[in-house]
């Protein structure tokens, strides 16, 4: 914090915000106009005197974090990152929501410099600064010493009463609570308006009452009152033992003389009368997107202040580093997300030898993994001893205490995917996080938002499919594999044995530019059949040949999985019956189907007759099928009984498989 606001000041710079969005938005002809407005008096005062970051090295890794999770209202951060000198020119403003510029409808990240993270999507972006908050703890207890703290900023966001309805926001704001992360201040914009009318058509939550009992400090303010906003923001800083909530009442399009306090402002323009009505009632210029030239100012002053505080904090760090030499290490490792040349050989060597669940061998892989990266860290939604997850030469994280790599997410994997992606974009940790394949449901949206922004984010997905047995339908994925192989983006990688597990968790650690999802199995699998100079990279490929049937074989048999061992044994059948099958293993289907098609049709040669083995649906497979394919598989939900029986019941033993493929070859 540095200089404060006259009065006078604040109400010129919050007016500039206000009309900014305005503006935009009727240029635009459409948008969220009223939260910009609403929030204008205390988020120009935030950014102003509190927030610290340097728009030269937007990716300072001290910066205060900002997460506008009430994305509608992006104008307001959009006006913020052009007037405190981000690279947003103020031609960007003006082409808000139009095709190719850096001003979206919502705020993207890698879109817009200065955006953290994309939110829209509402309780997303609660999630994601609770993720900023813990990842700030765990880097701050690896690299602070008594002498220079080179983690010591704080995580803000402003909410809406969207974002808080939302069940998103209940795990979060629990997991945050628990936690005690006090670096993280939510600004609740309380305008009582949402799309269809009043909040109270559907909300009469006590949202103080909630966060306290949640383990939050709670403040109530009036959030156009100056003094108010100051004292709030100033005592949130003061409290470093919970995360805490500023409850700030406020008019939605504040400033507009007919609109104010009602929907019609909420995601639509004022109008043409209406905004001019305003620019009255505010006694603002005539010409759109004026900036005053004491705003200009008042913002490159600031600019300079924190120009000194970053250069303060360069001087110190580079000191600390002489200091520190193995910690000065650490930080290189963890910051560039270092992984050694011979990780594949490291997390092989992890399971050679080793049959069993895929889950279990996955397990493995992560020791190894874990020793061999320093910023890989993570956790289950209360199923680590099912999922494996653990890092066992590391503690669990917990209320004051962050040094550890292991995360108790609780049951809550909603907030878990989404808090994983806060820790992606921190910028120092490479996060995993485990459940059941069948939740993975309960992550979707966050892992959607994980591809949007190209995070590295492994999700561990274990019980993979119907075999997951007497626990019955409800516990048995059928449809995921499916969905989440539609999610632009995300690499679906589902191993057969130990190697494939090993070379999974490598592709999942060299990709930074996308998330993995790592599918495993609950039951144990036998090891595929290689050759001793077995290429392992070939796993890598998203698919190769197990078994190779000839030059001609009568069928290419495609699976993933539990499913190749099963497609093995069928092979051997066929064979005894003098039908020559080529195996095909195909873990990341993604991966395969981005190989040259001259890759592909080695494998798999045109005029083959081709079957895919997998226990889920199988649309996505008829893309390498053909029109006259067969698809060997799961295309309705499962039942309660032992996983050999309802392998027999839902026809995926090796005599039915074959005999499948036999009556398909030679009909």
């Amino acid at each position: 914090m540095n200089s404060r606001l006259t009065a006078h000041e604040a109400k010129l710079g919050a007016d500039t915000l206000r009309m900014l969005a305005v503006d935009g938005v009727e240029k635009a002809k459409s948008g969220h106009p009223g939260l910009p407005m609403g929030a204008a008096d205390y988020a120009f005062a935030l950014w102003h005197s509190y927030l610290s970051f340097n728009p030269s090295v937007p990716d300072w890794p001290n910066r205060d974090r900002f997460v506008l999770s009430a994305g509608h209202g992006s104008m307001l951060l959009y006006g913020l990152l052009h007037l405190f000198g981000y690279d947003l020119p103020l031609d960007e403003l003006k082409r808000f929501r139009q095709w190719g510029s850096r001003t979206p409808g919502h705020p993207e990240f890698g879109v817009t410099p200065g955006v953290e993270v994309t939110t829209g999507p509402l309780g997303q972006g609660i999630a994601n600064g609770v993720g900023l908050a813990l990842a700030s703890r765990m880097a701050a207890a690896r690299f602070n010493d008594d002498l220079f703290r080179p983690i010591d900023h704080l995580v803000y966001a402003i909410i809406s009463d969207g974002d808080l309805m939302e069940g998103i926001s209940a795990e979060a704001t629990s997991l945050a609570g628990h936690l005690g992360l006090g670096n993280l201040t939510c600004i609740y914009d309380d305008n009582g308006i949402t799309i269809e009318g009043e909040t109270g058509l559907a909300w009469s939550e006590d949202v103080a009452a909630r966060f306290g009992a949640a383990g939050w400090h709670v403040q109530k303010i009036d959030g156009h009152d100056l003094p108010q906003i100051t004292a709030a923001l100033d005592a949130a800083r003061a409290e470093t033992t919970r995360p805490s909530i500023i409850i700030a009442r406020t008019h939605i399009a504040h400033g507009s003389p007919h609109k104010h306090d009602t929907a019609g402002a909420h995601g639509s323009p004022l109008g043409p009368e209406e905004a001019a009505a305003t620019r009255k009632h505010l006694g603002w210029p005539d010409d759109p997107f004026h900036i005053p030239a004491e705003v200009r100012a008042l913002c490159h002053n600031r600019r300079m202040e924190l120009q000194a505080t970053y250069a303060d904090w360069e001087h110190n760090f580079m000191l600390w580093r002489r200091r520190n030499p193995e910690r000065a290490e650490l930080w290189d490792a963890m910051w560039h997300r270092e992984i050694p040349a011979d990780l594949a050989e490291r997390l092989a060597a992890a399971v050679a030898g080793v049959e069993g669940a895929t889950r279990s061998l996955s397990g493995r892989v992560i020791q190894a993994a874990a020793a061999a990266i320093p910023a890989l860290a993570g956790g289950s939604a209360d199923l680590e001893p099912s999922t494996n997850t653990w890092i066992k030469e590391s503690p669990g994280i917990a209320a004051g205490a962050f040094a550890g790599r292991n995360l108790h997410f609780g049951i809550r994997e909603h907030a878990m995917a989404a808090v994983m992606n806060g820790m992606a974009r921190y910028g120092c940790f490479v996060p995993f996080g485990a459940t059941f394949l069948v939740f993975s449901d309960y992550c979707r949206p966050s892992i959607r938002l994980a591809s949007l922004m190209g995070l590295q984010v492994v999700y561990v997905f274990t019980h993979d499919s119907i075999f997951v047995g007497e626990d019955g339908p409800t516990h048995q994925p059928v449809e995921q594999l499916s969905a989440l192989r539609l999610i632009p983006g995300l690499r679906v990688i589902r191993p057969a044995d130990g190697l494939e597990t090993a070379m999974a968790w490598t592709m999942a650690l060299r990709r930074t530019d996308g998330p993995t999802a790592l599918i495993l199995t609950r039951q144990k699998l036998p090891a595929i059949p290689r050759p001793e100079n077995f290429d392992r990279e070939l796993v890598a490929h998203g698919g190769y040949c197990v078994a190779d049937g000839g030059d001609r074989p009568a069928v290419c048999i495609l699976a993933s999985g539990s499913e190749v061992s099963l497609a093995v044994a069928a092979g051997g059948l066929l064979a005894g019956q003098g039908i020559a099958s080529r195996i095909v293993s195909v873990p990341c289907l993604e991966t395969f189907m981005a190989q040259p098609a001259e890759y592909r049709e080695s494998l798999i040669p045109a005029g083959v007759p081709r079957v895919a083995v997998e226990a889920g649906r199988g649309a996505l497979w008829w893309r390498l099928l053909g029109e006259n394919g067969l698809f060997v598989g799961i295309e309705e939900f499962g039942a309660s009984a032992p996983a050999e029986l309802l392998a027999e019941k839902f026809g995926l033993t090796p005599q039915q498989v074959a005999e499948k493929i036999r009556g398909f070859v030679t009909r």
